[in-house]
């Protein structure tokens, strides 16, 4: 089998699956990329046995199809110091020798056969609807920062997809945060919901482009399958209940503070430099209208405050964030004002954009400290 490849591309689509790939793997097969040869076609694929993802490219001078493993890490270390230009690959089957022929030289190295590569896993009974990439990179982007760490509760290592007849919700949560980003432009076949890991939403997000192309998603009871024109992913779904995140969503939180979203976050992240480093907490003290940001550290004698004119409807309130929560959860707000919705210092305060976009609703909700811990 033979074919040529521009550098340069061949890297741009083997970046867009390698992060799939384990740093430490159990089978050798494991940290290599599928090539497979139809025509002018070139499908490329990597796996971990959860995740598997593949992208197709268009190649030239195409002779003879076949399939092959390459390792990725040589393959790819060789691509990254190669200035662009045609790369001809020759790749023996019978010995497994793949030779790469560029401007500047000939290297050789050796494959493994594709037979011992894992194969997908069938996407039989899947239940389908479709939904815009640009819909799904959202959806990912205004989530997967909040996903939890802890794998004693597997179910929020991952994000949850809620299906409605004319909506899909995810929601995302690490028991000190949680983020509900709904989307009203995509119709589901029934009412549903399935857990997805973060590992391969992290893929997708690398990968989808921002814009209207349509993705096909197809579930079963243990797999998602995403296929858009020329890529492909497959994945386990957590096998885990999801919390019933509805029931911490307070009902009502009638104090609204209005700020400006670039203001608030930089001077959160002056004042909470002189915060606790273990707590990171800072205090909002909302006095009419005007708010002060305080953050202290009593072990190292540290403090620091900044006052900050805000639009507030409510009684004055004094109530404590993790500032780094915060922070990284303003940060995905979208707008130039964020609303914050309130109602005493110890229940959850709620997150959101003055702007509206179309359909979009998003909801951010973060756990207060107790004031002075």
């Amino acid at each position: 089998m033979r074919f040529i490849v521009t550098s340069t591309s061949l890297l741009k689509n083997l970046q867009q699956i390698s992060g799939v790939i384990s740093a430490n793997t159990v089978l050798s097969v494991l940290e290599d990329f599928l090539f497979e040869l139809r025509g002018n076609t070139l499908t490329l694929t990597a796996t971990d046995l959860e995740t598997m993802m593949r992208v197709q490219m268009e190649v030239n001078d195409a002779e003879g199809d076949g399939r092959i493993c390459i390792p990725s890490k040589i393959l790819t270390e060789y691509l990254k110091n190669l200035p662009e230009q045609p790369i001809t690959f020759i790749i023996n089957e019978h010995d497994l020798s793949i030779e790469m022929a560029s401007d500047v030289g000939k290297y050789r190295i050796g494959g493994e056969k594709a037979d011992d590569f894992p194969k997908e896993p069938a996407p039989g009974d899947t239940t389908q609807f479709t939904m815009s990439s640009i819909g799904l990179l959202e959806c990912i982007n205004k989530t997967i920062f909040a996903v939890s760490a802890d794998t004693l509760r597997p179910a929020m290592t991952g994000v949850f997809f809620e299906l409605e007849v004319d909506s899909i919700t995810l929601v995302s949560t690490d028991a000190h945060r949680l983020v509900q980003f709904r989307r009203n432009d995509v119709n589901c076949p029934a009412k549903d919901g399935f857990v997805v890991p973060k590992k391969p939403l992290q893929q997708l997000r690398s990968t989808l482009s921002a814009d209207e192309t349509q993705l096909q998603l197809a579930y079963n009871g243990s797999h998602l399958f995403v296929t858009g024109p020329h890529l492909s992913l497959s994945c386990r779904l957590i096998d885990a209940r999801f919390p019933d995140y509805k029931a911490v969503i307070p009902v009502d939180n009638p104090y609204k503070l209005t700020i400006n979203r670039g203001d608030f976050v930089s001077a959160l992240k002056r004042v909470s430099i002189f915060a606790n480093k273990t707590t990171n907490q800072v205090v909002l003290d909302i006095n009419g209208n005007s708010l002060q940001i305080s953050a202290q550290d009593i072990d190292f004698s540290y403090e620091g405050k900044e006052m900050l004119s805000c639009q507030y409807s409510g009684e004055d309130m004094k109530i404590a964030f993790n500032a780094k929560l915060m922070v990284e959860m303003v940060n995905n707000i979208d707008g130039n004002e964020v609303v914050v919705e309130l109602s005493t210092p110890t229940r959850a305060g709620i997150f959101r954009s003055i702007d509206k976009v179309e359909n979009e609703d998003v909801l951010m909700l973060l756990m207060p400290l107790m004031v002075g811990v």
